[in-house]
């Protein structure tokens, strides 16, 4: 198959997709919402959480981490950068400089603690990897892995406030272990990328609604959920 028919067939599975999910997220609305980040890599996320003491880990840096910035610059927060991948290290490293309340964990998200291969994209032009080998390709580097929990542990954080996961096809299996886990985590920023995901992301919308949280925001294949406290 040529690149144009996958990127047609890629385009069309999108679509499909994004309009499934609005059927089946049930967003409900809030007046507090605010998008922060660049227009690629940016994200729609509620104010009342964004005050200093906020812990914000952010999964998937790429080379645009402007939504981790936000966070760190505008409101204070302490944002912990997370990413294995070589160019995205190299990137994330100069952004974050001079910035006190920004560090940078050089580690992939999985359900696991684990040394796992991150494979390459089709296209050497982009940067981001995946653990489940979203594009089906042969070329990987290997990273070590940590659960949620094992982070927290590592870094001292009772609690996390936001979690963003922009980890290439990684996202369904961290967020189970997440609610397996029971980590009392407010806000929880997800893209939902799949080659064939609705099935996925229907047993996961399932599993966060049961475990207390309530779709915010669906922006593209991009999801905002926020853990009901009653406030």
């Amino acid at each position: 198959m040529g690149a144009t028919r996958r990127r047609a067939i890629a385009a069309i599975r999108v679509r499909a997709v994004r309009l499934a999910l609005r059927a089946a997220a049930r967003v409900k609305r809030r007046d507090d919402l605010v998008r922060l980040g660049s227009s690629e890599c940016g994200w729609v996320v509620p104010t009342r959480f964004l005050v200093p003491s906020a812990v914000c880990y952010c999964a998937g840096a790429g080379e645009d981490i402007s939504f981790d910035l936000a966070l760190a610059d505008s409101y204070a927060a302490e944002v912990v950068t997370i990413d294995p991948t070589p160019r995205a290290i190299t990137h994330a490293e100069r952004q974050i400089k001079g910035r006190p309340n920004m560090r940078l964990l050089p580690v992939g998200l999985w359900k696991e603690d684990a040394t796992l291969r991150f494979y390459s994209p089709r296209d050497p032009k982009h940067v981001s990897h995946s653990i489940v080998n979203l594009q089906g390709t042969d070329s990987y580097f290997e990273a070590k892995c940590l659960r949620v929990s094992s982070v927290m542990r590592l870094l001292g954080h009772p609690k996390v406030t936001f979690l963003k996961l922009d980890i290439e096809g990684a996202q369904f299996a961290v967020l189970e272990d997440v609610l397996a886990e029971r980590i009392p985590i407010d806000v929880i920023c997800v893209e939902f990328d799949q080659p064939s995901p609705f099935a996925s992301s229907l047993r996961m919308l399932r599993s966060m609604s049961r475990a207390g949280y309530s779709t915010v925001s669906l922006d593209g294949l991009n999801l905002t959920f926020v853990r009901d406290t009653g406030t």
